[in-house]
């Protein structure tokens, strides 16, 4: 995690998870309010179906409400958190989904394929996170922490302008310069 200073709007959001955690349920609706929008977002980008991103969405908010305690700002950001755990229940949701597509006959049971990455993509896949993760570090910091807000946060450049009492320009410009240079070091 970078030690890129805590804007007002992720201290709201730690503050809220610190509160739902001793059980102080203003707080996960406070909670709810700020993120549903964008966990919505990523629960309906998954199942690709309104109903089922509304109950994925309500089951994500009670794993963090169960969870809120081993919440640590030190090893990421709330929305990060938060996006992985509603990620993470879509992902599953798909998953039964697809067993219950599918039926028992020995017919269908002969055409399935194993769609699970194989050992050689999981490693080819860990290999390339590390370079991203290794290929972010060359950034600068500003560059680096509007593309970790934009892309792993879902935050627009308004909202980067904003929290960091930035120029709108200067975030888009610190983006496109950062991604100019991931490209460069990814070798894209």
């Amino acid at each position: 995690m970078n030690s890129a200073p805590v804007g007002p709007a992720e201290a709201e959001l730690q503050t809220c998870l610190s509160g739902c955690a001793r059980g102080h349920h203003p707080s996960l609706k406070k909670l709810y309010q700020r993120t549903s929008a964008n966990l919505f977002a990523v629960a309906l980008r998954i199942l690709n179906d309104r109903q089922q991103a509304e109950d994925c969405l309500q089951q994500g908010y009670l794993k963090i409400w169960q969870n809120a305690g081993r919440y640590d700002h030190c090893k990421a950001r709330p929305m990060t958190w938060m996006n992985t755990i509603v990620r993470n229940q879509a992902l599953d949701m798909l998953r039964r989904r697809r067993v219950v597509e599918v039926s028992d006959s020995d017919e269908q049971a002969a055409v399935l394929v194993d769609e699970s990455p194989s050992q050689e993509e999981q490693v080819l896949r860990m290999q390339r996170g590390s370079q991203i993760h290794h290929c972010l570090e060359t950034l600068s910091a500003q560059q680096r922490q509007c593309i970790e807000l934009a892309y792993f946060e879902g935050m627009t450049h308004q909202e980067l302008s904003e929290q960091l009492s930035t120029p709108l320009g200067s975030v888009k410009t610190w983006i496109r310069r950062g991604l100019l240079r991931l490209k460069e070091c990814l070798n894209i």
